[in-house]
């Protein structure tokens, strides 16, 4: 009968008649005896004590698996009656730790009974001995950790190893391998053998030289590409064996991944298919014969039977074989178009939004005061917002925008999405919503999970054939170690769940192993993509979230997307538009191919002040630069005409001109500016369609800041470089100052947050000349980080930052340090939510500023009281 191995070691210790051992009865145990067996009973790791010369065998409920069978029956029992077959090994280390010393041995293999009979096992055993109170050695506790079967993995992987290796030398084949970033690197003993090249020869690129010169170049260019897009390689190609000859080989590389999905290495084979290659050549030749020869068979029949079809017969048939090519290749065109479509669409549409947005503000100035007209210019406005929100979504939906991942409360989304959903599943689908208590926030770009509920509802509806019951539900949602566990992809944490239930057709086991493929569907040809759930569940994955289905036949189907929780406070939107717009006088390129926006956008500059060039395409706009006529900013929309483009156009522009600004403007993002899913560093862009309003500050913040990174380059750190009693500096007089910045330097630090890493080199080396310590951050970001660990005194940041704005951070900065002296660094001298006030230790800097500007400044918001004129 097998031994009751659920009976508990701290039951056991009550039960057992500890007056029959070596120990004695239980109350006279001494206390040091007693409070070992505690802190034993009490380990979650298997550990067994031995106590006294007899060695009395007292363990824990961890170590019940190591005993297997000998349980209960080895509490209380004697070491060598349990573990004869191991005694004399125990036996010697035993006495050792009896004599006082400590032992480790690290994967210990021995050869158990247990279980019914002898087992093969690998152990981690920490000896350590226990002293009484009066230092007397009483015992040695063992600690005792299995890896039998890590043990067993890496024997089945060394022997997998050893049969894959036997399998590539059984075929002809070469097996190499190349880093994370497609170069050869260290010995390649397999290269080598076959091509005779040493590493110094083979490494890098170097394996090229091996390769036959006509096949060389597209060789390495494919390489290049399969590197770049992570996918396997397939090429064929001759190679230079070590024997001079000329072999051709197939290649076939792959790329692996560690667990967190990082690319380590690419394993390839050249697999020789020289003989293969002569042998399908002759079939190719031989067969090439037969089907001349059936040629002129089929050619005579085919003439044959056309003597006997009507011409009306040859006609149709000759169109159905066209319609059948045709929509062949309208299918195969309709992927590989649809963003280039959608993109191109929705930046047209973005253009008239402008040229109705442009005029509607200019005519709104001209129609000031007739209340009548001003309300039906600014319906129009709203009209034209709302078409700019349908753009947006339509670029969305044609991956041609960039995330834009916040801190949000998923709910205030969903259920701003009513009346959109509604719309689009019907009067006669009743829509559920279920929203938990308590929801946390998550780290998502908000209009992507628009896309994706509205994406998930339009599925529903369809599953439903337009009638049934849809329903939304939120809730907070933990995901286990073992759920972990039985889906390798999602990593176990908290998170907001997002399900979306319908009471449609369901689906099968089948369907639903395939349902998340791109270009995988269930609907009628004409109905649908296949890659609506595919890019739910890409955008879900690349945030760090999970997808999961659960769907049966007739019952309906729910999906449900597990969203990563944020513990940082929901992102609140700033009205970066609060106070008067201001122009300029400098002068300004306009390059727009589009003759009604770049008429509008002209006009709206020149009514700011500024001095207007223009240009219709790049070329036109470079000939420009080139004339030597002053430029002070290029203003350019992303899609030209023409060879030359607008990136390549502001970075030639930037070459004569070195102090140029560059402001960029498009419907849409394209690649050209965007990568990564992100706007390139240190581009500026302005969306279309864009207000008056947004279009003079845009300028003045683009213009502030190159005219800051002109201040840097040149090196200037003394003078002041903005107008005498500018605003929020008014009053201040060079030498109160310099009294204020005296008392004020002394062991001071300024955390500076800069986007600009010109800017904020230039900045930093002006505050350590004033003697202050320097923490420098890039991102509003990483300044949360500083704000938190380390001690400052005040905050110098720039308003426009990527991500969180410079007010918000400084409110996170008030926060934690309530007293904590705040410079706005910026182009725009008004910062919405916040009141310049010395008093209140908050100060606006204009850019570009100098030396004696920065020193000012922080002498206002560092000092004790305001300093008055």
């Amino acid at each position: 009968m097998e031994a009751d191995t659920g009976v508990s070691t701290r039951t056991l210790l009550l039960t057992t008649d500890w007056r029959a051992t070596s120990l004695g009865p239980i109350e006279a145990w001494p206390v040091h005896l007693s409070a070992v067996v505690d802190t034993v009973l009490d380990s979650q790791i298997p550990k067994v004590l031995m106590w006294g010369p007899d060695h009395v065998m007292i363990y824990n409920d961890g170590y019940r698996e190591i005993a297997g069978d000998k349980h209960p029956s080895a509490f209380g029992a004697h070491v060598p009656a349990i573990w004869p077959e191991i005694w004399d090994w125990n036996r010697q280390v035993i006495a050792t730790g009896f004599e006082g010393h400590a032992q480790t041995f690290r994967d210990q293999p021995m050869r158990l009974y247990r279980n019914g009979g002898f087992h093969e096992v690998v152990f981690d055993l920490f000896y350590t001995p226990i002293r009484g109170a009066d230092g007397a050695i009483g015992g040695v506790l063992c600690t005792v950790i299995e890896h039998t079967e890590r043990e067993a993995v890496r024997r089945d992987l060394h022997r997998s190893n050893d049969r894959f290796r036997a399998a590539v030398s059984a075929i002809h084949s070469t097996l190499w391998t190349n880093s994370a970033e497609g170069r050869m690197t260290g010995e390649q003993p397999g290269w080598a053998a076959l091509t005779g090249q040493s590493p110094a020869e083979y490494e890098g690129f170097g394996w090229s030289a091996a390769v036959h010169p006509e096949d060389a170049e597209g060789t390495v260019a494919a390489w290049n590409a399969a590197v770049a897009a992570q996918t396997t390689f397939l090429f064929e190609h001759r190679v230079r064996t070590a024997s001079g000859e000329w072999r051709q080989f197939a290649v076939r590389a792959v790329p692996t991944f560690d667990a967190l999905g990082t690319l380590r290495e690419w394993v390839g084979v050249h697999t020789d298919v020289t003989e293969a290659r002569q042998a399908e050549e002759s079939l190719r030749e031989h067969a090439a014969m037969l089907e001349r020869q059936v040629r002129h068979r089929e050619r005579a029949e085919e003439q044959l039977r056309q003597l006997n079809e009507t011409l009306e017969q040859r006609v149709a048939s000759a169109v159905e074989e066209r319609q059948l090519a045709e929509l062949a290749l309208a299918r195969s065109q309709k992927l590989e178009t649809i963003g280039k479509l959608t993109g191109g669409v929705a930046h047209d549409f973005n253009n008239l939004l402008q040229v109705v947005s442009g005029n509607l503000q200019l005519l709104l100035k001209d129609i000031a005061g007739n209340d009548r007209a001003e309300t039906r210019v600014r319906n129009a406005l709203a009209g034209v917002s709302r078409g700019a929100k349908l753009a947006a979504q339509l670029l969305a939906f044609g991956r041609r925008q960039a995330l834009e991942p916040k801190v949000v409360n998923v709910s205030r989304f969903v259920r701003g999405m009513d009346d959109m959903l509604r719309r689009a599943i019907g009067e006669a689908i009743e829509v559920e919503t279920v929203f938990g208590a308590g929801l946390w926030n998550t780290f998502i770009d908000p209009t992507q999970i628009e896309n994706a509920l509205l994406n998930l509802a339009i599925n529903a509806r369809d599953a439903m054939d337009g009638q049934g019951r849809l329903t939304i539900e939120l809730s907070n949602a933990h995901l286990s170690d073992d759920y972990a566990r039985r889906h390798t992809e999602v990593s176990p944490g908290q998170y907001v769940m997002l399900a979306v239930s319908d009471t449609g057709s369901g689906m099968s086991p089948e369907i639903i192993e395939k349902v998340f493929e791109p270009f995988f569907t269930t609907k009628a040809e004409g109905k649908g993509s296949g890659l609506g759930l595919s890019m739910v569940y890409g955008f879900v994955k690349q945030s760090g979230g999970h997808v999961n289905i659960y769907s049966e036949l007739n019952q309906g189907t729910t999906i449900k997307l597990y969203l990563p929780r944020s513990a940082q406070a929901e992102d609140q939107e700033i009205d970066v538009e609060a106070g008067p717009v201001a122009g300029g006088t400098e002068t300004v390129l306009v390059v727009e191919d589009d003759e009604e926006v770049r008429a509008t956008v002209v006009e709206m500059l020149t009514d700011l002040g500024y001095r207007v060039l223009k240009a219709v395409d790049a070329q036109s706009a470079l000939n420009v630069v080139e004339s030597g006529i002053p430029i002070d900013i290029l203003f350019t929309d992303v899609v030209m005409p023409g060879k030359l483009k607008s990136p390549e156009l502001a970075r030639k522009a930037k070459e004569r001109l070195p102090g140029l600004a560059v402001l960029f403007t498009s419907g849409y993002t394209e690649n050209s500016i965007v990568h990564g899913g992100r706007l390139d560093e240190g581009v500026q862009l302005l969306s279309k369609p864009y207000t008056r309003e947004a279009l003079a500050r845009k300028f003045r913040h683009v213009l502030a800041n190159q005219a800051q990174a002109n201040a840097a380059r040149r090196g200037l750190k003394g003078p002041s470089l903005v107008p005498a009693d500018p605003d929020g500096m008014r009053g201040e007089t060079p030498v109160v100052a310099e009294r204020v910045v005296e008392a004020a330097v002394a062991s001071r630090t300024v955390l500076l947050v800069e986007d600009d890493g010109l800017i904020r080199f230039n900045t930093a080396d002006m505050l350590k000349d004033l003697g202050y310590l320097v923490v420098e951050a890039g991102r509003a970001e990483d300044a949360l980080t500083a704000i938190q660990t380390v001690p400052f005194h005040a905050l110098v940041t720039d308003v426009n930052l990527p991500g969180m704005s410079g007010p918000e951070l400084a409110r996170n900065a008030r926060q934690v340090k309530p007293e904590v002296g705040i410079v706005f660094a910026t182009g725009d001298r008004h910062v919405p939510g916040f009141e310049t006030d010395a008093a209140q230790r908050v100060v606006v800097l204009p850019k570009p500023y100098g030396m004696d500007d920065l020193e000012a400044a922080l002498a206002r918001v560092l000092a004790d009281a305001p300093v008055t004129a």
